[in-house]
């Protein structure tokens, strides 16, 4: 841009805001390559994709000097998601998973990645996934600071 005017300095001035205040927020969408058996496997498989966009982004800023303290967590509403997470052994309810995204146990054996429960009523990825009333889609808008 070769002559920003106050319009431009003022939007981008509400786009670094918005960055500043929703930092903590991801939001990823796509559709999985991997035909999951069961609610909880494709929690687990996506729990992995977003741990594997956690170390990259880490990385990044462990590149620039900014090392981040503590595991990044990820909320997750599956109870035997976070299970599987936590245990090393293969059993045979998980030994048809591929490989790949038992990734996620060595993230949370080695302290990168925490997953936390967090009630499917507060939920905020649902906002983008499932209907949800509108007071609740109201509610989780304004926590995600994505409103007019």
């Amino acid at each position: 841009m070769h002559v920003p005017s106050k319009l431009h300095y003022a939007a981008a001035k509400r786009i670094l805001r918005y960055l500043q205040g929703t930092k903590k927020f991801g939001i990823s969408s796509k559709k999985q390559r991997t035909i999951a058996l069961s609610s909880a496997e494709t929690e687990y498989i996506a729990a992995t994709d977003a741990a594997c966009e956690a170390v990259w982004l880490r990385r990044i800023l462990y590149d620039m000097e900014h090392k981040e303290e503590g595991p990044t967590v990820i909320y997750c509403d599956n109870m035997s998601t976070i299970a599987m997470s936590k245990n090393s052994v293969f059993h045979g309810r998980t030994k048809h998973i591929e490989l790949r995204h038992h990734f996620i146990r060595d993230l949370v054996q080695n302290g990168e990645i925490q997953l936390e429960f967090v009630n499917t009523k507060e939920q905020l990825a649902d906002i983008m996934t499932k209907a949800v009333a509108a007071d609740k889609f109201s509610q989780f808008q304004e926590i995600m600071k994505i409103t007019n």
